[in-house]
């Protein structure tokens, strides 16, 4: 029997799962923009676990293209340089739709700012019926309002879709004492609870993201996005990971 089937023929962990990936992660090996290779490997861990029945829906980052807090953003307004920071995150979650459906999987956008031309807008029952329907539902364009995050973003949808975990999908596998790319010796967190990571300040998720899935006791699990069937293990409660929980 294969690991795929294996995998298949065990009990999830998690049910219905909302997956926030940075928009750093789809830029790949370059220094800006789309790599749409990366895009295509990212969207064929998503199906894969799209095809197990787990109900999915994503939050992208949108700082491969522009972020509002950037030295990109220069001396703008903050709220005009977080409104062009929202509009990334809507070409990223386009590129992740064309990838995912090339994939075979019904995918719908929803925007926090209407854009009816080519996506949906945010309707919280119709997201919910999308996901119960078994598509999966990228959440573009933050919360509509400057200065939140798409952590913070990531968190209120979590909450709004009655997720069971909010997944981040990083660059590392899972959270550390410090930068392991940058500190051979540090070590990676098991398990962790909400008040550690904010009194530590753990650059996990900001801290208005922390507090908001504390608030719904819904688990952060922290993951390689970039390790090829990571996604798969951790939805069966495998793998490598660090998840942050009461």
């Amino acid at each position: 029997m294969t690991s795929q089937s294996l995998q298949a023929s065990e009990p999830l962990a998690y049910k219905r799962i909302l997956l926030k990936v940075s928009g750093e992660v789809l830029m790949g090996d370059q220094g800006f923009g789309i790599d749409m290779n990366t895009v295509k490997a990212v969207a064929a861990e998503v199906a894969a676990v799209a095809r197990l029945g787990v109900e999915l829906c994503l939050v992208i980052g949108g700082g491969n293209i522009f972020r509002g807090l950037s030295k990109a953003a220069g001396d703008m307004e903050r709220s005009s340089a977080d409104y062009m920071g929202m509009l990334a995150t809507v070409m990223n979650a386009l590129a992740m739709q064309n990838a995912l459906e090339k994939q075979g999987i019904d995918t719908r956008v929803q925007s926090a700012i209407q854009m009816n031309a080519v996506c949906e807008p945010f309707v919280r029952r119709r997201a919910i019926r999308h996901l119960e329907k078994g598509r999966v539902v990228i959440f573009a364009a933050g919360t509509g309002a400057p200065y939140f995050t798409t952590d913070t973003a990531a968190a209120l949808r979590a909450a709004e879709m009655n997720c069971d975990a909010l997944f981040k999908g990083t660059s590392v596998d899972g959270v550390y004492t410090a930068d392991p790319k940058k500190d051979k010796t540090a070590e990676r967190y098991q398990n962790l609870n909400y008040l550690e990571v904010l009194s530590k300040d753990l650059k996990v998720m900001d801290a208005s993201a922390v507090s908001l899935m504390r608030e719904n006791a819904i688990p952060i699990v922290v993951f390689s996005i970039r390790t090829p069937g990571a996604l798969n293990e951790v939805i069966h409660g495998k793998g490598t990971y660090t998840v942050i929980t009461q």
